[in-house]
């Protein structure tokens, strides 16, 4: 059981466990309990069929269903979930599944609230190409679906224009979009050798046109874009950045390894209200990409920069100038010397961050970051001849999740530091710090109460 707004958060109890805990709370606990989106994820099982009973009571919920398929026992749940969890359900995510159509579509008219759906690597709902082609089937799921806030079409092999269509015209208000993985034609139909921006819709892939399409009939809602593992293009980016109306506060691009500096700067030119950024694993960025986003986005909150090994110090330190940064991810970014990064936290106008992730960032130990953190003891000083003048002291107490995996300078004495001046902590990853010991993790423990 994890609370709604817990991303990737799973129950780490049987579902039935749950529920007997549930009934030794009071009244009045257990109505404030029910009150809030919890979120159970279960196997199909026979037991998992008698418990979804025991839910109707809740006023919100979302269900993880995992491993369905055609037989009757997955029919049987799917109605059962339906019948005693329709009106009140919130979100359904069906990982792993087989599903097939007619199942889906018993269910889907009954889930009149629902405001997350998620459907990736469902490939044998599209695999046939005829999901939704009936017009009876739209209006039902249409009637059910209007309200639907967020789409997850991710890792579909099968996805096409005339599916895609069928199924975004039952949810005219998405907030959120994921196609991640997913099969798009960017440029080119391989199927039929012509450009994806062609008049005909396609019934093998799913086109740039359409996507555009969508983009534009749905602009004055949707924030949130993820096209992460695709093969987007620069020109492709410019096309998405540019729809009119259209004004992202989240967007995704993870792996997309054909974007280039200069595609970034077009779409920060046109998406400049973005709060939350992914650029992790987009090999061709450099440190050019880096400063376009500290000039441009004031108002980030969340930055990832995973895995972008061209990425040097420039620009690190503007962009944890940046007042509103919260979340700053630049794990292997393996040129990083961390002399900015400490430049731009102990500035007046440092970022009050929450979570920091130098993972693998194993150029982080030159002299003048070392003597940077000198007398906090963040990394162990080698031994000087001569004086070394007092650093800025770093103090970070909003600092929730750090990782500093694979840093090999780090030892018990930076360990200790991390705890004095990061009290908040709920998350520290340290894997592979192969100088930190018994002695200073009992050092620091005391000191992380929230750890």
């Amino acid at each position: 059981m994890d609370g709604g707004d817990a991303p990737g958060g799973t129950p780490d109890l049987p579902l039935e466990m749950i529920v007997y805990i549930m009934s030794f709370l009071r009244t009045w606990d257990r109505k404030e309990a029910s009150a809030k989106n919890v979120s159970f994820q279960f196997p199909v099982s026979a037991s998992s069929v008698a418990v979804i009973r025991d839910l109707c009571g809740r006023s919100r919920c979302s269900l993880i269903i995992s491993q369905l398929d055609g037989s009757s026992l997955s029919r049987t749940l799917l109605m059962e979930v339906g019948q005693w969890l329709g009106p009140n359900l919130e979100g359904l995510s069906l990982p792993g599944s087989s599903l097939t159509e007619a199942s889906l579509l018993t269910l889907l008219p009954r889930l009149t609230t629902l405001r997350r759906l998620d459907l990736s690597g469902l490939d044998s709902l599209f695999m046939s190409g005829a999901f939704l082609s009936r017009e009876e089937q739209r209006q039902q799921v249409g009637s059910a679906l209007c309200s639907l806030e967020d789409l997850d079409l991710s890792d579909l092999r099968y996805l096409s224009d005339l599916t895609f269509n069928r199924l975004t015209s039952c949810t005219p208000r998405l907030r959120r979009l994921a196609l991640a993985g997913s099969h798009i034609a960017f440029e080119f139909d391989p199927y039929r050798g012509c450009p994806a921006g062609g008049t005909k819709d396609s019934s093998a892939m799913l086109s740039l046109r359409k996507l555009r399409r969508l983009l534009v009939e749905q602009s004055s809602t949707l924030v949130a874009l993820d096209l992460s593992r695709t093969s987007i293009t620069p020109q492709s980016l410019r096309t998405v950045a540019q729809v009119e109306g259209l004004c992202l506060q989240e967007l995704c691009l993870q792996g997309c390894k054909e974007l280039t500096d200069y595609s970034v700067e077009v779409l920060l030119q046109h998406q400049a209200g973005l709060v939350r950024l992914d650029l992790s694993g987009c090999t061709e960025l450099t440190s050019r990409a880096l400063l376009a986003v500290s000039r441009a986005l004031k108002d980030l909150q969340h930055l990832s920069m995973c895995g972008d090994w061209r990425i040097t110090d420039k620009g690190v330190a503007e962009l944890v100038s940046l007042g509103s940064l919260r979340s700053l991810e630049l794990s292997e970014c393996t040129y990083l010397t961390g002399a900015p990064l400490v430049k731009g936290l102990s500035g007046p106008r440092a970022a009050q961050l929450e979570r920091l992730a130098l993972r693998s960032c194993t150029s982080i130990r030159g002299p003048s970051f070392t003597r940077t953190f000198g007398n906090m003891g963040f990394f162990r000083p080698p031994r000087c001849p001569f004086p070394i003048p007092p650093p800025p002291v770093l103090r970070h107490p909003e600092l929730q999740r750090l990782s500093l995996s694979l840093l090999p300078e780090i030892s018990d004495t930076s360990l200790a530091a991390v705890a004095r001046h990061c009290p908040c902590l709920t998350s520290l990853s340290l894997s592979h710090c192969r100088r930190i010991t018994d002695a200073g993790i009992a050092q620091a423990t005391p000191l992380l109460a929230r750890l």
